[in-house]
C-alpha cells in the first residue's frame, strides 16, 4: 500500500509526495504536528496539514530570509526572530560571529522539541549560547519592546491559525517601535500565484507599506512551497535592500552557502509583471 502526503494549494491543485515513513505525529493547544519521510525530500514536517519544512530545500527559505538582511547591514548585533521554532533561520544566523544576541519568540514548545528530535541538522542554533528561545506568543512579546533590536525576521506560518496575528497592522507597527533607527524587518510573504495566498500578500504588503517608508519585496525558487514561487518581505525606516547592499563586506565574511549570493540578492527584486500588477492595486 502506497502513502501520500498531499496539500491542496487551491480548490483546484494538490501537491502530493510519497511518504516512506510517518515519524512522529502529535495534537498541542495550538496545532497538529506531523513528520514524514520521502525519498526525493528527506524527512519534512508539517502543520495542520501543510509544509513547513523539508530537509531537501529547506537552505532555499531560510538562506533567503537571513542573508538578504544580513548583506545589507553586515553589523547587525541583536535580532528577534518571531516564530522558527524548526531551528532553520538561527542556524543560518548563528553563522554570523558579529551577531551578539538572538531571541527565538515560538508559540509552541512543540514545534522546537519535535524539529530538535528530527531535524538534528538544524538544531546548531538552539545550541549557541546567543539564542535565548521564549516560549510564548510573538504579538505579545514584541508590544513591550522599544529601539532594541537590529533585525526583526518573522518567520511564520501562513495568515491563519496561530500565525494569523502576525500579518495585522498593529503587529507591524508594534515591530518598527521594536526596532533601532538603523533596524531592518524581514518576513516570509506567501506566493503570488494562487489567489487565496495572492490576497494574503496583497494584504500584508499594503499593511507593512503603511508602517515603514521602505518595502520591498523579493523572491525565491522553493519547490515544496505553493507554486514554488515564493516572496519576502523586506522593510526599514532606514536601509534600501538594493541601494545599501554592502556586497564586498558580505562577501569577505567567507560565509558558504547553498543558494544566496550577492548576484542572486539583486536579481531577486526583480519581480514578474503580474507580481508588480498585484502590489500596484493593493
Amino acid at each position: 500500500m502506497e502513502l501520500w502526503y498531499s496539500e491542496n494549494h487551491s480548490e483546484d491543485v494538490k501537491f502530493s509526495i510519497r511518504v516512506d515513513k510517518q515519524l512522529y505525529t502529535g495534537k498541542t493547544d495550538y496545532q497538529r504536528i506531523d513528520v514524514m519521510t520521502s525519498k526525493e525530500f528527506g524527512t519534512f514536517l508539517t502543520l495542520d496539514g501543510l509544509m513547513m519544512v523539508a530537509e531537501k530545500d529547506e537552505f532555499i527559505y531560510h538562506e533567503m530570509i537571513t542573508h538578504v538582511p544580513m548583506s545589507v547591514n553586515p553589523e547587525i548585533k541583536n535580532v528577534l526572530v518571531i516564530g522558527g521554532g524548526d531551528g532553520g533561520t538561527v542556524k543560518q544566523l548563528v553563522r554570523y560571529e558579529g551577531i551578539e544576541n538572538i531571541d527565538l519568540v515560538e508559540i509552541d514548545r512543540a514545534v522546537v522539541e519535535v524539529s530538535m528530535r528530527f531535524f538534528p541538522g538544524m538544531r546548531v542554533g538552539f545550541e549557541d549560547k546567543r539564542v535565548t528561545v521564549y516560549y510564548e506568543d510573538g504579538l505579545k512579546f514584541i508590544r513591550s519592546k522599544r529601539n532594541e533590536y537590529d533585525l526583526i525576521i518573522v518567520d511564520s506560518t501562513d495568515p491563519f491559525g496561530p500565525g494569523e496575528g502576525l500579518f495585522t497592522r498593529e503587529f507591524y507597527g508594534n515591530c518598527s517601535k521594536a526596532l533601532n533607527e538603523n533596524g531592518i524587518f524581514v518576513n516570509q510573504h506567501e506566493s503570488p500565484y494562487y489567489d487565496n495566498y495572492a490576497n494574503s500578500l496583497v494584504r500584508a504588503h499594503s499593511r507593512i507599506k503603511g508602517v515603514f517608508p521602505i518595502h520591498k519585496l523579493y523572491q525565491a525558487h522553493i519547490p515544496t512551497y505553493p507554486s514554488g514561487h515564493w516572496l519576502f518581505g523586506f522593510a526599514s525606516n532606514k536601509f534600501d535592500p538594493l541601494e545599501d547592499l554592502d556586497a564586498d563586506k558580505w562577501n569577505k565574511l567567507g560565509i558558504k552557502t547553498e543558494y544566496y549570493n550577492t548576484d542572486l540578492h539583486k536579481g531577486s527584486f526583480a519581480l514578474p509583471n503580474y507580481v508588480k500588477e498585484l502590489l500596484e492595486n493593493a
